[in-house]
């Protein structure tokens, strides 16, 4: 009853401070305002209030609560471990295997890295900033 009638007044005060704006002309900033100033009726009149007072009291919430921390700290734990691992468990069983039948990691299918870097390796430096020179020449800088 308590929550229901601060949540009211929230939204009396919100709605005046709307109409004050509105009375400046800055309509848009209104309207955001009416917007966050009828939240908390909404939230009182659709039962939410009344549903959050009540798990908010209640000791088997709070130890669901607890449960589902418990399962995402163990989610993350486990992903912070695989990710330090470096590779997803499926991953690594099969390069295990590979090993232990004496085949190489990598997929047979496997095709051989381009050398398509090297060659950009090879150009002058006065190649790689003549391009900038330009640019600057054309803005008169």
């Amino acid at each position: 009853m308590l929550a229901e009638t601060i949540c009211s007044a929230v939204s009396a005060a919100g709605l005046g401070i709307a109409a004050i704006t509105a009375y400046r002309r800055r309509f848009l900033a209104a309207a955001r305002i009416a917007a966050y100033a009828l939240v908390p009726v909404g939230l009182v009149m659709t039962g939410a209030v009344e549903w959050l007072a009540e798990t908010a009291f209640s000791p088997v919430a709070w130890a669901g609560f607890g449960v589902l921390g418990v399962a995402w700290l163990l989610f993350m734990t486990t992903r912070a471990v695989e990710r330090r691992r470096g590779g997803t468990p499926r991953k690594d069983r099969r390069e295990r295997k590979g090993r232990q039948e004496g085949r190489p990691a990598v997929e047979p299918s496997a095709s051989a890295p381009s050398l398509g870097a090297g060659e950009r390796a090879t150009a002058k430096p006065a190649d790689d900033f003549s391009d900038i020179e330009a640019i600057l020449k054309k803005h008169g800088i």
